[in-house]
């Protein structure tokens, strides 16, 4: 279930074109069909259409035509690009898509770490390929690669979930904990778990 509408949603004018707006600014490498981000974001295309059209009539987004297809693309040359793709990572970015389709597998946290927390942060490098989750608790493995699922469809973003027992709270000193520690980590489900910055051993599951 969605939560209710970021405080960006007003200036935005609908959800629908806040999603569609993201989905264009949060992966400027592609360019999308209007079926496309239909599919991706489980929207009506006569409601893409209309929002499409808006966003290219502001110039906020770039358009062109091959045949009868609309293909649709963030604009490099635009000086609004940045300023709102910075926008809709904070209103609408994955921070918020996990943190909903997460919230009800009932862990004691859910983070988000790597290259997306490290953008989120301030840190420049290149644009978020996809989206690493912490879970700590005891949940469902199935009940969390469902939530990786359907957090994927909305973001068109893979999303690889790591799941963290309570029982493995406990310091750890490989590589890849380190790593994990010493990076940014934006906590969307609860915090920082009390024993301090000691996650879980181990590489991102593996989805069966």
């Amino acid at each position: 279930m969605r939560s209710n509408a970021p405080a960006l949603l007003p200036i935005l004018r609908s959800r629908h074109l806040a999603e569609i707006l993201t989905l264009i600014l949060l992966h400027p490498d592609m360019e999308y069909t209007l079926s496309e981000i239909s599919g991706k974001l489980g929207l009506p295309l006569t409601t893409v259409q209309r929002e499409v059209t808006r966003l290219a009539d502001a110039e906020l987004i770039r358009e062109r035509r091959v045949g009868r297809a609309r293909l649709v693309s963030a604009d490099p040359d635009s000086r609004y690009t940045r300023p709102l793709a910075d926008l809709v990572t904070l209103a609408f970015g994955p921070h918020l898509v996990i943190g909903e389709e997460f919230r009800s597998l009932g862990a004691i946290a859910v983070a988000i770490y790597g290259s997306w927390a490290a953008r989120y942060e301030g840190i420049a490098g290149h644009a978020p390929r996809d989206v690493d989750v912490l879970v700590i608790g005891e949940v469902s493995r199935r009940d969390m690669y469902e939530a990786a699922d359907r957090s994927e469809q909305r973001l068109g973003l893979p999303v690889n979930p790591v799941l963290c027992p309570e029982s493995r709270w406990q310091a750890a000193s490989d590589a890849l904990i380190q790593q994990i520690q010493a990076a940014p980590l934006v906590w969307v489900i609860g915090t920082e778990p009390p024993e301090g910055r000691s996650l879980c051993a181990g590489a991102p599951e593996r989805r069966r």
